[in-house]
């Protein structure tokens, strides 16, 4: 059965679609670790110099929100996403928390309606395991950023990216299932380095990272409740298989049996 990333057709998706896919982003971007992964590479930008920031990508604003609360941010970040429902969100959550220094629009990152240089730092957080052309967005990437400016990318490395079920065959089938569903481009992290290189960029930091839970469901249960709807959404399973799977999923962790992890990668560039 074919499947779909669905965070690639976010602009194409049913409300009750997109809401399962904003509950996620959402609690994700709460988890500490997923803070502090965040904050490691916005620090390696030092992007509290920066006066204007894009995020590309931007989905429910995580990213853009946590720049724009910096004590020492003194710029302003604008949020781009190819949902105008996503970018909605990403506004209504802003002014809930009374941030002013942030924008949200919607857009492709493919071909950007702005001007060349316009920006001291772009950051790419979850994007590009999603795209249809990397290279295009890479690409728009350097022609926004100014010279000297610095560029962040941070993606899951989502081939690496493993739940456990009682039979290996089974377990490998189902992360592949649950791979399609999610992402399009799920080695990209991998090829960083020379594609970085190949469209002019030089890389100044990276790190990696394993996140694991071990006995209970805790960074990626919200991904485990967004799947009850993702899975289907996508075509990798009907509504009654990915409910039984989560279910299934959900009892492990209350029995402390529960294993999922994937690695993440960050990288910081300059344009020279």
């Amino acid at each position: 059965m074919s499947t779909v990333d669905m965070y690639r057709i976010t602009n194409q998706l049913d409300q009750t679609t997109l809401d399962a896919l904003v509950n996620r982003l959402e609690a994700r971007g709460k988890h500490p670790r997923f803070i502090e992964m965040m904050q490691q590479y916005l620090d390696a930008m030092d992007i509290d110099a920066a006066g204007a920031v894009l995020d590309l990508g931007c989905g429910t604003g995580v990213a853009s929100r946590a720049i724009a609360r910096r004590k020492r941010f003194a710029g302003r970040v604008t949020g781009i996403d190819r949902s105008p429902y996503l970018s909605g969100i990403a506004t209504r959550l802003a002014q809930e928390e009374g941030l002013r220094n942030v924008e949200f629009r919607a857009g492709d990152s493919h071909s950007l309606a702005l001007a060349d240089g316009a920006f001291d730092a772009v950051i790419a957080h979850t994007l590009l395991s999603h795209v249809e052309d990397e290279r295009a967005v890479l690409k728009e990437i350097v022609r926004v950023v100014r010279p000297g400016g610095k560029v962040g990318i941070f993606d899951g490395d989502y081939a690496s990216m493993t739940l456990s079920v009682d039979e290996p065959v089974k377990a490998k089938a189902m992360d592949e299932t649950i791979i399609g569903a999610q992402t399009t481009n799920p080695r990209i992290m991998r090829e960083m380095p020379g594609l970085l290189r190949e469209v002019g960029l030089e890389r100044i930091a990276s790190f990696g990272h394993v996140v694991a839970d071990i006995g209970a469901a805790d960074f990626f249960a919200p991904t485990l409740q967004a799947l009850r709807r993702l899975l289907p959404r996508s075509g990798a399973k009907t509504e009654s298989e990915a409910n039984a799977w989560a279910d299934a999923m959900m009892q492990r962790s209350a029995e402390g049996t529960y294993f999922a992890a994937s690695n993440f990668y960050s990288y910081v560039a300059v344009r020279r």
